[in-house]
């Protein structure tokens, strides 16, 4: 089992960093411009927003999924009595409160990584539908169509520096 965690912290950890040069100077730094993010294909870009959505999410899920097997625990040892909460979820548990064994926190974690990337799989397929949505609507609209877009005069943003002089 250590061979394989020590692995993973090898590939997702150190890896990244090989790509990276050791010193930075005006040459080497690079800056994204909008014509490098319109050279990204569409595919990466969603690959990227799925790990953002399903590894913000694992703080969240494993909160909820500890809680739920601290419930479960609970409910099992002593049908959620609340005269011994040595079994109970976090804020109801008392001072000589029994800890989770390996096997419980095993499965709560792998539980959490699986409600995460459910997640993150539920967003993903969100984000398709909606796209595929307005690219139909986009189709559906006849030719020679005025597509019209407003926007606020200059005069209505806050921090315009473009003001036509006033006249007095």
């Amino acid at each position: 089992m250590q061979k394989y965690i020590a692995f993973f912290l090898i590939i997702f950890l150190i890896m990244p960093m090989a790509h990276l040069p050791a010193q930075a100077n005006i040459t080497t730094t690079t800056t994204t411009t909008e014509n490098d993010a319109k050279n990204i294909p569409q595919w990466a870009k969603d690959l990227r927003r799925w790990e953002i959505v399903t590894f913000g999410s694992i703080p969240f899920s494993m909160f909820t999924v500890t809680f739920a097997m601290d419930m479960v625990r609970w409910s099992k040892a002593n049908g959620l009595n609340f005269n011994d909460r040595r079994y109970a979820p976090w804020p109801l548990k008392s001072a000589g409160a029994i800890a989770m064994e390996d096997k419980e926190q095993e499965l709560t974690i792998i539980i959490a990584a699986g409600v995460s990337v459910a997640i993150g799989i539920i967003d993903l397929i969100i984000v398709q539908a909606k796209r595929y949505k307005a690219r139909k609507r986009a189709e559906a609209i006849p030719v020679g169509t005025v597509d019209i877009t407003t926007k606020p005069w200059p005069s209505d943003s806050p921090d315009d520096e473009n003001q036509a002089p006033e006249s007095e």
